[in-house]
Protein backbone atom coordinates (compact mmCIF):
# COMPACT_ATOMS: atom_id res chain seq x y z
CA UNK A 1 0.00 0.00 0.00
CA UNK A 2 1.27 3.49 -0.84
CA UNK A 3 0.10 6.97 0.10
CA UNK A 4 0.85 10.21 -1.70
CA UNK A 5 -0.44 13.75 -1.78
CA UNK A 6 -0.55 15.25 -5.29
CA UNK A 7 1.03 18.60 -6.02
CA UNK A 8 0.06 21.21 -8.53
CA UNK A 9 1.71 19.61 -11.52
CA UNK A 10 -0.07 19.58 -14.89
CA UNK A 11 -2.40 22.06 -16.48
CA UNK A 12 -5.59 20.60 -15.08
CA UNK A 13 -4.34 20.25 -11.50
CA UNK A 14 -2.84 23.73 -11.45
CA UNK A 15 -5.81 25.56 -12.90
CA UNK A 16 -8.32 23.62 -10.82
CA UNK A 17 -6.74 24.69 -7.56
CA UNK A 18 -5.70 28.26 -8.42
CA UNK A 19 -7.39 30.94 -6.27
CA UNK A 20 -10.31 32.71 -7.88
CA UNK A 21 -9.52 35.91 -9.75
CA UNK A 22 -12.87 37.64 -9.61
CA UNK A 23 -14.88 39.28 -6.82
CA UNK A 24 -16.82 36.87 -4.60
CA UNK A 25 -20.17 38.46 -5.46
CA UNK A 26 -19.67 37.89 -9.18
CA UNK A 27 -18.25 34.41 -8.53
CA UNK A 28 -21.49 33.37 -6.91
CA UNK A 29 -23.48 34.39 -9.98
CA UNK A 30 -22.09 31.48 -12.02
CA UNK A 31 -22.93 28.04 -10.57
CA UNK A 32 -20.58 25.10 -10.93
CA UNK A 33 -21.28 23.24 -14.19
CA UNK A 34 -20.51 20.02 -12.33
CA UNK A 35 -23.83 20.21 -10.51
CA UNK A 36 -26.21 20.63 -13.43
CA UNK A 37 -27.07 19.75 -16.99
CA UNK A 38 -25.75 21.69 -19.94
CA UNK A 39 -29.17 23.26 -20.47
CA UNK A 40 -29.26 24.47 -16.88
CA UNK A 41 -25.74 25.87 -17.00
CA UNK A 42 -26.36 27.72 -20.26
CA UNK A 43 -29.49 29.25 -18.80
CA UNK A 44 -27.59 30.40 -15.69
CA UNK A 45 -24.34 31.60 -17.29
CA UNK A 46 -24.96 32.67 -20.90
CA UNK A 47 -25.47 36.35 -20.06
CA UNK A 48 -22.23 36.50 -18.05
CA UNK A 49 -19.68 34.75 -20.27
CA UNK A 50 -18.21 35.79 -23.60
CA UNK A 51 -20.10 34.55 -26.67
CA UNK A 52 -23.16 34.11 -24.44
CA UNK A 53 -24.98 30.83 -25.15
CA UNK A 54 -22.26 29.44 -27.42
CA UNK A 55 -19.56 30.34 -24.92
CA UNK A 56 -21.40 28.79 -21.99
CA UNK A 57 -22.18 25.59 -23.89
CA UNK A 58 -18.61 25.27 -25.15
CA UNK A 59 -17.20 25.75 -21.67
CA UNK A 60 -19.58 23.16 -20.23
CA UNK A 61 -18.58 20.56 -22.82
CA UNK A 62 -14.86 21.20 -22.43
CA UNK A 63 -15.07 21.23 -18.64
CA UNK A 64 -16.36 17.66 -18.71
CA UNK A 65 -14.45 16.40 -21.73
CA UNK A 66 -10.98 17.90 -21.29
CA UNK A 67 -10.98 19.33 -17.77
CA UNK A 68 -11.15 22.99 -18.79
CA UNK A 69 -11.62 25.22 -15.75
CA UNK A 70 -11.64 28.82 -17.09
CA UNK A 71 -14.10 30.87 -19.11
CA UNK A 72 -13.92 34.53 -20.10
CA UNK A 73 -16.43 37.04 -18.75
CA UNK A 74 -18.21 39.67 -20.80
CA UNK A 75 -17.39 42.18 -18.05
CA UNK A 76 -13.70 41.32 -18.30
CA UNK A 77 -11.47 38.82 -16.55
CA UNK A 78 -12.07 35.11 -16.20
CA UNK A 79 -14.12 32.80 -14.04
CA UNK A 80 -12.48 29.66 -12.71
CA UNK A 81 -14.13 26.45 -11.65
CA UNK A 82 -13.54 25.93 -7.94
CA UNK A 83 -12.86 22.20 -7.64
CA UNK A 84 -12.14 20.75 -4.22
CA UNK A 85 -8.44 19.87 -3.90
CA UNK A 86 -7.26 16.33 -3.34
CA UNK A 87 -6.38 15.59 0.25
CA UNK A 88 -4.61 12.28 -0.23
CA UNK A 89 -4.42 9.26 -2.51
CA UNK A 90 -3.80 5.75 -1.21
CA UNK A 91 -3.04 2.74 -3.36
CA UNK A 92 -3.41 -0.98 -2.78
CA UNK A 93 -2.56 -3.85 -5.11
CA UNK A 94 -5.21 -6.33 -6.20
CA UNK A 95 -5.11 -9.24 -8.67
CA UNK A 96 -6.95 -7.04 -11.18
CA UNK A 97 -4.83 -3.90 -10.80
CA UNK A 98 -4.17 -1.00 -8.43
CA UNK A 99 -7.05 0.14 -6.22
CA UNK A 100 -6.93 3.89 -5.51
CA UNK A 101 -8.75 5.66 -2.70
CA UNK A 102 -8.70 9.44 -2.89
CA UNK A 103 -10.20 12.23 -0.83
CA UNK A 104 -11.34 15.74 -1.71
CA UNK A 105 -11.18 18.51 0.89
CA UNK A 106 -14.52 20.32 1.20
CA UNK A 107 -15.89 22.82 3.73
CA UNK A 108 -17.35 21.39 6.91
CA UNK A 109 -20.84 22.10 8.24
CA UNK A 110 -21.59 25.66 9.29
CA UNK A 111 -24.34 24.93 11.80
CA UNK A 112 -25.07 22.57 14.67
CA UNK A 113 -22.58 21.23 17.15
CA UNK A 114 -20.12 20.27 14.42
CA UNK A 115 -20.10 23.83 13.07
CA UNK A 116 -18.02 24.87 16.07
CA UNK A 117 -15.86 21.72 16.04
CA UNK A 118 -12.36 22.39 14.71
CA UNK A 119 -12.11 18.78 13.55
CA UNK A 120 -14.92 19.44 11.06
CA UNK A 121 -13.93 22.87 9.70
CA UNK A 122 -12.62 21.03 6.63
CA UNK A 123 -13.85 17.53 5.89
CA UNK A 124 -13.13 15.05 3.12
CA UNK A 125 -15.13 13.07 0.63
CA UNK A 126 -13.82 9.57 0.03
CA UNK A 127 -13.90 7.83 -3.35
CA UNK A 128 -12.41 4.57 -4.60
CA UNK A 129 -11.28 3.61 -8.12
CA UNK A 130 -11.74 -0.14 -8.42
CA UNK A 131 -10.13 -2.09 -11.29
CA UNK A 132 -12.21 -4.82 -12.91
CA UNK A 133 -11.11 -7.40 -15.50
CA UNK A 134 -13.95 -8.22 -17.87
CA UNK A 135 -14.72 -11.37 -19.83
CA UNK A 136 -12.53 -10.24 -22.71
CA UNK A 137 -9.58 -9.59 -20.41
CA UNK A 138 -9.90 -5.81 -20.62
CA UNK A 139 -9.39 -3.73 -17.46
CA UNK A 140 -12.06 -1.17 -16.65
CA UNK A 141 -12.55 1.03 -13.58
CA UNK A 142 -15.58 1.44 -11.37
CA UNK A 143 -15.71 4.63 -9.32
CA UNK A 144 -17.33 4.33 -5.90
CA UNK A 145 -18.52 7.80 -4.89
CA UNK A 146 -19.78 9.34 -1.65
CA UNK A 147 -23.05 11.24 -1.40
CA UNK A 148 -22.50 12.48 2.18
CA UNK A 149 -19.75 13.04 4.72
CA UNK A 150 -20.56 10.37 7.26
CA UNK A 151 -23.96 8.72 7.48
CA UNK A 152 -27.00 8.82 9.77
CA UNK A 153 -28.14 5.24 9.24
CA UNK A 154 -26.15 3.72 12.12
CA UNK A 155 -25.38 0.28 10.60
CA UNK A 156 -23.26 -1.55 13.18
CA UNK A 157 -20.82 -3.16 10.76
CA UNK A 158 -19.97 0.01 8.79
CA UNK A 159 -17.06 2.38 9.45
CA UNK A 160 -18.89 5.37 7.97
CA UNK A 161 -21.70 4.89 10.48
CA UNK A 162 -19.26 5.52 13.32
CA UNK A 163 -18.98 9.14 12.14
CA UNK A 164 -22.70 9.83 12.16
CA UNK A 165 -23.90 12.33 9.58
CA UNK A 166 -21.61 15.35 9.17
CA UNK A 167 -23.31 16.86 6.12
CA UNK A 168 -24.69 16.03 2.70
CA UNK A 169 -22.69 16.79 -0.43
CA UNK A 170 -23.90 19.13 -3.14
CA UNK A 171 -24.44 17.82 -6.65
CA UNK A 172 -21.24 19.56 -7.77
CA UNK A 173 -19.25 17.96 -4.93
CA UNK A 174 -20.53 14.54 -5.95
CA UNK A 175 -19.68 15.04 -9.63
CA UNK A 176 -16.29 16.49 -8.64
CA UNK A 177 -15.30 12.98 -7.57
CA UNK A 178 -15.84 11.77 -11.14
CA UNK A 179 -14.14 14.91 -12.55
CA UNK A 180 -11.06 14.42 -10.36
CA UNK A 181 -10.78 10.73 -11.19
CA UNK A 182 -11.05 11.55 -14.90
CA UNK A 183 -9.02 14.75 -15.27
CA UNK A 184 -6.61 14.82 -12.33
CA UNK A 185 -5.93 11.13 -11.74
CA UNK A 186 -6.27 10.53 -15.50
CA UNK A 187 -8.40 7.42 -15.16
CA UNK A 188 -11.21 6.42 -17.50
CA UNK A 189 -14.30 5.63 -15.45
CA UNK A 190 -16.57 2.97 -16.92
CA UNK A 191 -19.06 2.64 -14.06
CA UNK A 192 -20.17 4.80 -11.12
CA UNK A 193 -21.67 3.29 -7.98
CA UNK A 194 -23.12 5.31 -5.11
CA UNK A 195 -21.71 2.95 -2.50
CA UNK A 196 -19.28 5.26 -0.70
CA UNK A 197 -19.97 7.33 2.40
CA UNK A 198 -23.59 8.21 3.06
CA UNK A 199 -27.09 7.02 2.27
CA UNK A 200 -27.94 8.27 -1.25
CA UNK A 201 -31.69 8.30 -0.52
CA UNK A 202 -30.98 10.80 2.29
CA UNK A 203 -29.60 13.21 -0.32
CA UNK A 204 -31.56 12.10 -3.34
CA UNK A 205 -32.10 15.48 -5.03
CA UNK A 206 -28.36 16.20 -5.19
CA UNK A 207 -27.60 12.61 -6.19
CA UNK A 208 -30.03 12.85 -9.11
CA UNK A 209 -28.65 16.24 -10.19
CA UNK A 210 -25.13 14.77 -10.18
CA UNK A 211 -26.27 11.79 -12.24
CA UNK A 212 -27.95 14.16 -14.71
CA UNK A 213 -24.61 15.96 -15.18
CA UNK A 214 -22.59 12.75 -15.51
CA UNK A 215 -24.99 11.36 -18.13
CA UNK A 216 -25.63 14.61 -20.04
CA UNK A 217 -24.48 14.09 -23.63
CA UNK A 218 -22.60 17.40 -23.39
CA UNK A 219 -21.25 16.49 -19.95
CA UNK A 220 -19.92 13.20 -18.66
CA UNK A 221 -21.82 11.33 -21.39
CA UNK A 222 -22.00 8.16 -19.29
CA UNK A 223 -24.68 5.62 -20.08
CA UNK A 224 -27.42 5.56 -17.46
CA UNK A 225 -27.03 1.77 -17.30
CA UNK A 226 -23.48 2.28 -15.98
CA UNK A 227 -24.66 4.05 -12.81
CA UNK A 228 -26.07 2.37 -9.71
CA UNK A 229 -27.59 3.87 -6.55
CA UNK A 230 -27.26 1.77 -3.41
CA UNK A 231 -29.56 2.10 -0.39
CA UNK A 232 -29.82 0.56 3.07
CA UNK A 233 -33.54 0.31 2.44
CA UNK A 234 -35.22 3.70 2.72
CA UNK A 235 -38.57 2.71 1.27
CA UNK A 236 -39.61 6.34 0.80
CA UNK A 237 -36.49 6.94 -1.29
CA UNK A 238 -37.05 3.80 -3.36
CA UNK A 239 -40.55 4.99 -4.13
CA UNK A 240 -39.30 8.43 -5.17
CA UNK A 241 -36.66 6.84 -7.37
CA UNK A 242 -39.33 4.59 -8.91
CA UNK A 243 -41.02 7.69 -10.28
CA UNK A 244 -37.78 9.03 -11.76
CA UNK A 245 -36.84 5.81 -13.56
CA UNK A 246 -40.18 5.88 -15.35
CA UNK A 247 -39.00 9.01 -17.16
CA UNK A 248 -37.25 8.82 -20.55
CA UNK A 249 -33.49 8.72 -20.20
CA UNK A 250 -33.59 7.35 -16.64
CA UNK A 251 -35.01 3.90 -17.21
CA UNK A 252 -31.72 1.99 -17.07
CA UNK A 253 -30.51 3.49 -13.80
CA UNK A 254 -29.41 0.69 -11.48
CA UNK A 255 -30.62 0.09 -7.93
CA UNK A 256 -28.80 -1.91 -5.27
CA UNK A 257 -30.13 -2.89 -1.85
CA UNK A 258 -27.87 -3.51 1.15
CA UNK A 259 -29.76 -6.46 2.67
CA UNK A 260 -27.09 -7.96 4.93
CA UNK A 261 -29.47 -9.97 7.10
CA UNK A 262 -31.74 -12.99 6.64
CA UNK A 263 -34.64 -11.86 8.84
CA UNK A 264 -36.12 -8.86 10.63
CA UNK A 265 -34.60 -9.70 14.01
CA UNK A 266 -31.01 -9.78 12.76
CA UNK A 267 -31.50 -6.88 10.37
CA UNK A 268 -33.00 -4.62 13.03
CA UNK A 269 -29.95 -5.29 15.22
CA UNK A 270 -27.48 -4.58 12.41
CA UNK A 271 -29.37 -1.87 10.56
CA UNK A 272 -31.69 0.48 12.50
CA UNK A 273 -33.49 1.45 9.26
CA UNK A 274 -35.23 -1.92 9.46
CA UNK A 275 -37.12 -0.73 12.54
CA UNK A 276 -38.79 1.85 10.30
CA UNK A 277 -39.36 -0.32 7.23
CA UNK A 278 -39.24 -4.07 7.72
CA UNK A 279 -38.37 -6.70 5.13
CA UNK A 280 -41.96 -7.16 3.94
CA UNK A 281 -42.33 -3.42 3.21
CA UNK A 282 -38.91 -3.36 1.60
CA UNK A 283 -39.66 -6.33 -0.64
CA UNK A 284 -42.95 -4.77 -1.75
CA UNK A 285 -41.11 -1.58 -2.75
CA UNK A 286 -38.59 -3.60 -4.75
CA UNK A 287 -41.31 -5.57 -6.53
CA UNK A 288 -42.93 -2.27 -7.54
CA UNK A 289 -39.64 -0.79 -8.76
CA UNK A 290 -39.80 -0.55 -12.58
CA UNK A 291 -37.77 -3.04 -14.58
CA UNK A 292 -36.54 -1.98 -18.01
CA UNK A 293 -34.45 -3.87 -20.50
CA UNK A 294 -33.63 -6.78 -18.22
CA UNK A 295 -31.76 -4.60 -15.73
CA UNK A 296 -30.84 -6.65 -12.67
CA UNK A 297 -31.81 -5.60 -9.17
CA UNK A 298 -28.65 -5.97 -7.09
CA UNK A 299 -29.00 -7.28 -3.53
CA UNK A 300 -25.85 -6.94 -1.43
CA UNK A 301 -25.24 -9.32 1.44
CA UNK A 302 -22.26 -8.69 3.73
CA UNK A 303 -21.32 -12.04 5.28
CA UNK A 304 -20.45 -11.58 8.97
CA UNK A 305 -19.12 -14.56 10.95
CA UNK A 306 -21.54 -15.78 13.59
CA UNK A 307 -24.21 -13.26 12.63
CA UNK A 308 -25.73 -14.09 9.24
CA UNK A 309 -23.70 -16.99 7.84
CA UNK A 310 -25.59 -20.17 8.79
CA UNK A 311 -27.30 -22.64 6.45
CA UNK A 312 -30.78 -21.61 7.56
CA UNK A 313 -29.90 -17.99 6.82
CA UNK A 314 -29.39 -18.86 3.14
CA UNK A 315 -32.91 -20.30 3.11
CA UNK A 316 -34.30 -17.08 4.59
CA UNK A 317 -32.44 -14.95 2.05
CA UNK A 318 -33.97 -17.05 -0.73
CA UNK A 319 -37.40 -16.48 0.80
CA UNK A 320 -36.82 -12.73 0.57
CA UNK A 321 -35.56 -12.78 -3.02
CA UNK A 322 -37.97 -15.39 -4.40
CA UNK A 323 -41.13 -13.24 -4.56
CA UNK A 324 -39.21 -10.45 -6.34
CA UNK A 325 -38.07 -12.89 -9.02
CA UNK A 326 -41.52 -14.48 -9.13
CA UNK A 327 -43.34 -11.20 -9.74
CA UNK A 328 -40.84 -10.25 -12.44
CA UNK A 329 -41.20 -13.56 -14.28
CA UNK A 330 -44.99 -13.55 -13.95
CA UNK A 331 -45.15 -10.14 -15.60
CA UNK A 332 -43.00 -11.34 -18.50
CA UNK A 333 -44.13 -14.93 -18.80
CA UNK A 334 -40.81 -16.36 -17.63
CA UNK A 335 -37.20 -15.43 -18.18
CA UNK A 336 -34.10 -15.07 -16.06
CA UNK A 337 -34.11 -13.97 -12.39
CA UNK A 338 -34.36 -10.28 -11.65
CA UNK A 339 -32.29 -10.41 -8.46
CA UNK A 340 -28.51 -10.67 -8.55
CA UNK A 341 -27.15 -11.24 -5.06
CA UNK A 342 -23.64 -9.97 -4.42
CA UNK A 343 -22.07 -11.89 -1.54
CA UNK A 344 -19.54 -9.61 0.16
CA UNK A 345 -17.10 -11.00 2.75
CA UNK A 346 -17.21 -8.64 5.73
CA UNK A 347 -14.46 -6.00 5.77
CA UNK A 348 -13.88 -5.16 9.44
CA UNK A 349 -14.33 -1.56 10.51
CA UNK A 350 -12.07 -0.03 13.16
CA UNK A 351 -12.65 -1.69 16.55
CA UNK A 352 -14.96 -4.18 14.93
CA UNK A 353 -16.49 -6.88 17.14
CA UNK A 354 -16.38 -9.25 14.17
CA UNK A 355 -13.48 -10.58 12.07
CA UNK A 356 -13.49 -11.11 8.33
CA UNK A 357 -14.97 -14.49 7.37
CA UNK A 358 -12.74 -17.41 6.43
CA UNK A 359 -12.73 -18.41 2.76
CA UNK A 360 -14.36 -21.84 3.35
CA UNK A 361 -17.29 -20.11 5.08
CA UNK A 362 -17.76 -17.73 2.13
CA UNK A 363 -17.64 -20.61 -0.35
CA UNK A 364 -20.10 -22.63 1.72
CA UNK A 365 -22.66 -19.82 1.95
CA UNK A 366 -22.38 -19.13 -1.77
CA UNK A 367 -23.05 -22.81 -2.41
CA UNK A 368 -26.09 -22.80 -0.11
CA UNK A 369 -27.54 -19.82 -1.96
CA UNK A 370 -27.16 -21.76 -5.20
CA UNK A 371 -28.94 -24.75 -3.70
CA UNK A 372 -31.80 -22.41 -2.76
CA UNK A 373 -32.08 -21.14 -6.34
CA UNK A 374 -30.62 -17.67 -5.68
CA UNK A 375 -28.59 -16.19 -8.54
CA UNK A 376 -25.51 -15.12 -6.56
CA UNK A 377 -21.94 -14.03 -7.13
CA UNK A 378 -19.10 -13.41 -4.74
CA UNK A 379 -17.71 -9.86 -4.79
CA UNK A 380 -13.94 -9.90 -4.79
CA UNK A 381 -12.33 -8.07 -1.86
CA UNK A 382 -10.24 -5.07 -2.88
CA UNK A 383 -8.69 -2.25 -0.86
CA UNK A 384 -9.19 -3.79 2.60
CA UNK A 385 -5.62 -3.00 3.76
CA UNK A 386 -6.10 0.75 3.23
CA UNK A 387 -9.66 0.86 4.64
CA UNK A 388 -10.96 1.29 1.11
CA UNK A 389 -13.17 -1.79 0.80
CA UNK A 390 -16.94 -1.97 1.14
CA UNK A 391 -18.04 -0.59 4.51
CA UNK A 392 -14.63 0.81 5.46
CA UNK A 393 -14.77 4.44 4.34
CA UNK A 394 -14.82 7.14 6.99
CA UNK A 395 -12.79 9.54 9.10
CA UNK A 396 -11.42 8.22 12.38
CA UNK A 397 -11.18 11.81 13.67
CA UNK A 398 -14.95 12.36 13.54
CA UNK A 399 -16.80 9.53 15.25
CA UNK A 400 -19.78 8.97 17.47
CA UNK A 401 -22.18 11.55 16.03
CA UNK A 402 -25.76 10.92 17.16
CA UNK A 403 -27.91 9.08 14.67
CA UNK A 404 -30.81 11.20 13.44
CA UNK A 405 -34.36 9.92 13.60
CA UNK A 406 -35.71 8.73 10.27
CA UNK A 407 -38.56 10.72 8.85
CA UNK A 408 -40.85 9.91 5.96
CA UNK A 409 -40.62 12.41 3.12
CA UNK A 410 -43.59 13.26 0.93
Amino acid sequence: MATWVPGMEGDVGASAYTPLVMPEARQSEIPSPLGMTCEGFVRAASELVVQKKIGAETFYKECFRSGRTEVGLRAGGVWRLDVAPIGRVEEDESPEGVVRKFTLRVPGPTGGSLGADARASTVETESVLIPMIGRKGERTYTLCVSSQIGCAMGCGFCETAQMGLVRSLTAAEITAQWWTATHVLKQTVSNVVFMGMGEPMDNLDNVLDAIAAMTDHCGGAMAMSKITISTVGRVDGIRRLSERVREPGWRRLGLALSLNAPNDRVRSELMPVNRKWNLDELRDALIAFPAHGGTKLCVEYVLIPGVNDRREHATEVAAFCGPIDGAYKAERGGGSPRVLLNLIPYNPRRNSPWPAPEEPAVDAFLGWLGEEGVYAKRRRTKGRKMMGACGQLGSEAIRGRRMVELGVRP
